[in-house]
């Protein structure tokens, strides 16, 4: 046999195993993708049942659904970002959640201002905003008298 024969030979054996190894790998990343999103979308669909029953496992569970799809998804992130276009109140405190570092308790208190403004039309009946001004100047004045 010729050597040149065999070389070339070898080299096309050699591609043929890179392309197989490349398309294994690919074709495992699909199917890790696809499961993802499925686990992804449990998750949200375990968080949507539980939310509205007693205790706080709801909302944790969708945030981290969302997480996972949206991590997972090109399509779910851009509907995410049409969402968030069409409707930044409902969709901004799942982002704020949705980060490293969530702000949790910013998050509650914003909502709690919003349900309250929801629920007591006139301003004069809100409590949430008045307590949290009177508390804001009772610690500057602290503060003030210890410096």
């Amino acid at each position: 046999m010729n050597p040149t024969v065999a070389t070339i030979d070898i080299k096309h054996r050699v591609r043929r195993r890179a392309r197989l190894a490349l398309l294994l790998r690919e074709s495992a990343a699909r199917a890790f993708r696809w499961i993802a999103i499925g686990f992804g979308t449990l998750v949200i669909l375990a968080g949507a049942v539980l939310t509205p029953l007693p205790g706080h496992l709801g909302l944790p569970l969708l945030v981290i659904g969302l997480m996972i799809v949206l991590r997972y998804s090109l399509a779910a992130r851009k509907t995410f970002i049409r969402w968030q276009k069409r409707h930044p109140k409902l969709v901004f405190p799942i982002r704020r959640l949705m980060r490293r570092e969530p702000e949790v308790l910013l998050v509650v208190w914003q909502q709690m201002l919003r349900t309250e403004k929801l629920v007591l039309r006139k301003a004069r009946w809100r409590l949430l905003k008045r307590t949290r001004k009177r508390v804001k100047r009772y610690v500057a004045r602290k503060t003030a008298k210890a410096a």
